[in-house]
């Protein structure tokens, strides 16, 4: 008689249900995420189209939903996998020195209510996220944030794979411009990116993203990232705003082709 097959289990299910959720595959974990992302993106290109719309929110349903997304994003900050990006922000922060006062950090996309508990002694944490997965996480659209009810409120801003789940160019510049308004002469931003979003690119590169970060206003501190990795991670310090020339407005608004052949079009528009 031959042996019963096992029966398939589905790349999204996860074994969160049991308490192992970090035994999750990385290649598997990114892989959806990647379908999230593309899927998701199409549901703000299509907001007029109802039967396209219903279509691509069937296609996130079977993939899990939004919490399968968010579920697999918390995986990949799990100790087993390296630990989250706040690691890194924690360490240029205490090579720059402490301030006598504590610092008023908004982590923006917090998958994590308690990133920043080892520092709360120097750091005043609020994690906010646009989908809250713990009641000690604000769940708020960065981009719908008050921009005079936080001008200047916070000493640091951090942006950890915020930017690149943006889907439109222009809306990625105007989160960075929220963010330099929101810090007070000489706070921080904290910028962490997908190495490919850099690396291979059509229309960025370092070069493109430092000029755009001091057309916004900012000030490379700190930058860490290596050809074999996977992420890349820039600290900048809020400088004031150089008023925009016509040569700047021209260069940062329109998409310019930078690299040739098979590339992603990651890009971001002032």
């Amino acid at each position: 008689m031959p042996k019963a097959r096992k029966k398939k289990v589905p790349v999204t299910a996860t074994s969160t249900a049991s308490g192992n959720a970090s035994s999750s595959k990385p290649q598997a974990s990114r892989t959806v995420i990647r379908q999230f992302h593309v899927l998701l993106k199409q549901q703000t290109q299509l907001k007029d189209d109802a039967q396209k719309l219903a279509e691509i929110q069937r296609q996130i349903d079977e993939l899990g939903g939004i919490e399968c997304y968010q579920s697999m994003s918390a995986i990949g900050q799990g100790k087993d996998r390296g630990g989250g990006s706040e690691k890194v922000l924690i360490g240029w922060l205490k090579e720059l020195g402490r301030e006598e006062k504590k610092l008023k950090l908004l982590e923006v996309g917090a998958l994590l209510p308690d990133n920043y508990k080892s520092c709360s002694s120097w750091i005043d944490a609020t994690p906010m996220d646009l989908h809250s997965r713990h009641p000690s996480i604000i769940e708020q659209d960065f981009l719908l944030m008050d921009e005079e009810e936080n001008r200047e409120k916070w000493d640091v801003i951090s942006l950890s794979l915020v930017l690149n789940f943006v889907p439109r160019p222009e809306d990625r510049g105007r989160m960075l411009r929220l963010a330099h308004s929101m810090l007070p002469y000489g706070g921080k931003l904290f910028l962490a990116l997908p190495l490919p979003c850099v690396t291979n690119s059509r229309y960025l590169d370092f070069d493109r993203l430092r000029d755009i970060m001091q057309a916004v206003g900012f000030v490379e501190v700190k930058q860490r990232w290596k050809e074999t990795g996977k992420m890349a991670y820039w600290l900048y310090t809020k400088e004031h705003l150089v008023p925009a020339t016509q040569a700047t407005q021209d260069a940062f608004t329109k998409k310019s082709v930078l690299r040739q052949g098979n590339r992603n079009n990651f890009c971001v528009l002032l």
